[in-house]
């Protein structure tokens, strides 16, 4: 068994906000890439796409790397905070997304979320653009 943490980076975002929006996210192992994926969400808000990412990766993670430590790398300063119990959350929806994201956290050792520049989420921000530029065609 790997002890090593899996990585994933995610990102969200809105074209407009609200407008139409998608997630992304890349998990990697050992520094490979082994998930890159994203989703159009129709109209929704920018933290509604950033928490839908963690979320589809999460539930992606659940299948392959039950009981593993992850790091969350993410450009939302915001969600890195809240979901590391730093801010509050005020918003009831954004307050059941975060919820679900808790139940899927039982899954997995330790869970670190970090923010980082966008430059550093370059990978899932793409994801996240792929998928909204495939819906517009």
């Amino acid at each position: 068994m790997n002890d090593e943490p899996i990585t994933i980076f995610t990102d969200g975002g809105s074209r407009g906000n609200p407008g139409q929006a998608a997630y992304g996210f890349v998990v990697k192992t050992g520094g490979k890439n082994v998930k890159e994926a994203g989703g159009i969400l129709g109209v929704a808000t920018n933290n509604f796409a950033e928490y839908t990412a963690v979320i589809r990766a999460l539930e992606y993670a659940k299948e392959k790397f039950a009981g593993r430590d992850i790091k969350f790398y993410m450009d939302s300063n915001l969600v890195a905070s809240q979901l590391s119990g730093l801010f509050k959350i005020k918003n009831a929806v954004i307050r059941e997304l975060v919820f679900k994201v808790r139940q899927l956290e039982s899954s997995f050792g330790q869970i670190t979320y970090t923010h980082v520049p966008r430059e550093k989420n370059k990978e899932a921000d793409a994801q996240v653009n792929l998928a909204l530029d495939q819906d517009l065609r």
